[in-house]
């Protein structure tokens, strides 16, 4: 079914001025169409990216600092530092890391006394 409207319209992508024969036309042509669907799903991709991002710097961000013992991983965390800064403390011997199954776990009370010294 045709209607018999004629609007003149400005293309939401390229802006140029069109003749509509709908009311809810947005774009001149089938290009301008396909551009601006390209740019809406890039959009899309980079604000789950954006997301993806803050959830895991939220989740890395959670610390139990109520626990006695941390693991090495915990204990960097806590401190603001890379693992291996911690590995190489307890290498030193100025941290003592302690095995516990598979893992080394700290006191937290060295950790502490890391900024008391």
């Amino acid at each position: 079914m045709s209607s018999n409207i004629y609007l003149l319209k400005n293309c939401q992508q390229c802006n140029k001025t069109f003749t509509a024969r709908t009311t809810v036309t947005k774009y001149c042509g089938s290009s301008c169409s396909k551009k601006a669907w390209k740019l809406r799903k890039r959009q899309e991709k980079i604000n789950a990216a954006i997301s993806e991002t803050e959830k895991k710097d939220n989740n890395n961000t959670v610390i139990n600092t109520n626990k006695e013992y941390l693991s090495i991983t915990e204990a960097s965390q806590l401190i603001g530092v890379s693992r291996w800064t911690i590995q190489r403390m307890v290498q030193n011997g100025r941290l003592k890391a302690v095995p516990f199954g598979r893992k080394r776990i700290l006191s937290k009370k060295q950790i502490e006394n890391l900024f008391n010294e």
